[in-house]
């Protein structure tokens, strides 16, 4: 036990009641196995002694951690914020809109291009603070596989089409509606992060073990995911009635999922999943037009014969629902492990700290 006071000394001292240091320890990778060697049921209860026994620690009271305040200010400006890439793309389709048949094609590229900086700008503004802010957890890498996710909602599928047609050949159209959906999405993704993070913290507060914890945090979990899935589809299906179709519904909602749980995932301290799952997703739905394109080869034309066969089936849209949805399944497994650990909420900002803090 002396051992184990010593490794866990600085974790100790910093912590504020029992579950923040049964929280560490579960981080470090002691387990209830590990806890009965020392003669405890539980982390939590090996916990309770580390936390009584620690000096500096048992002499000062423990009011341990206080529910998250009610921030009205701060909330309304993140939600704000998260309008302004919907906003913006809806601005941009208003005015190529208004502007068809007064505009030439380079100016009507120019608004198109100018809208799009604007939904960027939107979105880092957006995801600077509030409920979806990492803290500079998120790499290169995973913008990087984001942006190309985003690209084939916009542009894939068209150039999928004219590949299996013996192309690419010049221009192909876009299906701009669904990535006015999921931009407009962004709003409601924040809110259901920021339930998920706010319930789960409460959660941790009233809870006395681990696994009770976890136990509370999964449905949440699922009913976080669940609420942005349907919040998603409304917003997609008015996306395709407003822009006159066009594009996958099922692969976008796929894509809407996998975003979130990736950034869900980032916040709360597991950034390399995150950038597994959009790889996996980005790898899927590269694969399909290098499999027709590999097929044309003498000798290789089996290679195409997968890819043949789905989208005669489904269409071409069922490669991004299936190289997102796969992708999102995963993480949401992932998530369900890991997100249900005490430690991946006790390492997370508060949930209405303000970009001044972060």
């Amino acid at each position: 036990m002396k051992s184990l006071m010593y490794r866990h000394r600085e974790l100790c001292e910093r912590a504020v009641d029992p579950l923040e240091v049964a929280a560490g320890l579960e981080a470090h990778g002691v387990t209830d196995r590990t806890a009965a060697r020392y003669r405890h049921r539980d982390v939590f209860s090996l916990a309770e002694e580390l936390f009584a026994r620690v000096p500096g620690v048992a002499a000062n009271p423990a009011t341990g951690p206080e529910a998250p305040e009610r921030d009205i200010a701060t909330r309304a400006a993140w939600s704000l914020r998260a309008l302004l890439p919907g906003a913006a793309c809806l601005a941009t389709v208003g005015a190529l809109g208004l502007t068809e048949g007064t505009l030439d094609g380079r100016a009507r590229l120019t608004v198109a291009l100018a809208g799009a900086l604007l939904a960027v700008a939107g979105l880092a503004l957006a995801l600077r603070s509030g409920p979806l802010h990492a803290e500079g957890r998120s790499s290169g890498a995973a913008r990087v596989y984001g942006c190309w996710l985003l690209g084939y909602v916009l542009y894939g599928e068209p150039l999928l089409g004219q590949v299996l047609s013996g192309g690419p050949e010049g221009p192909w159209d876009i299906t701009p509606a669904p990535l006015l959906g999921l931009a407009l999405a962004l709003a409601p993704a924040t809110w259901c992060a920021h339930l998920f993070s706010v319930h789960a913290q409460r959660r941790l507060i009233g809870s006395r073990a681990l696994e009770e914890f976890a136990a509370g945090v999964r449905p949440l979990l699922f009913g976080a995911v669940a609420l942005h899935l349907c919040a998603l589809a409304g917003l997609l299906y008015l996306a395709h009635l407003g822009y006159g179709g066009g594009g996958a519904f099922a692969g976008a909602a796929a894509l809407g999922v996998l975003l979130l749980l990736a950034r869900l995932l980032t916040v709360h301290g597991f950034p390399g999943l995150a950038a597994g799952g959009l790889a996996f997703a980005c790898a899927a739905e590269a694969l399909a037009p290098a499999l027709v394109l590999a097929g044309r080869l003498p000798g290789l034309h089996f290679l195409a014969r997968p890819v043949d066969l789905l989208v005669m089936t489904s269409g071409t849209g069922s490669v991004p629902a299936i190289a997102c949805g796969g992708a999102a399944l995963g993480l949401l497994v992932a998530a369900t492990v890991v997100l249900s650990r005490a430690s991946a909420h006790t390492t997370a900002r508060p949930v209405d700290e303000g970009p001044a803090v972060a």
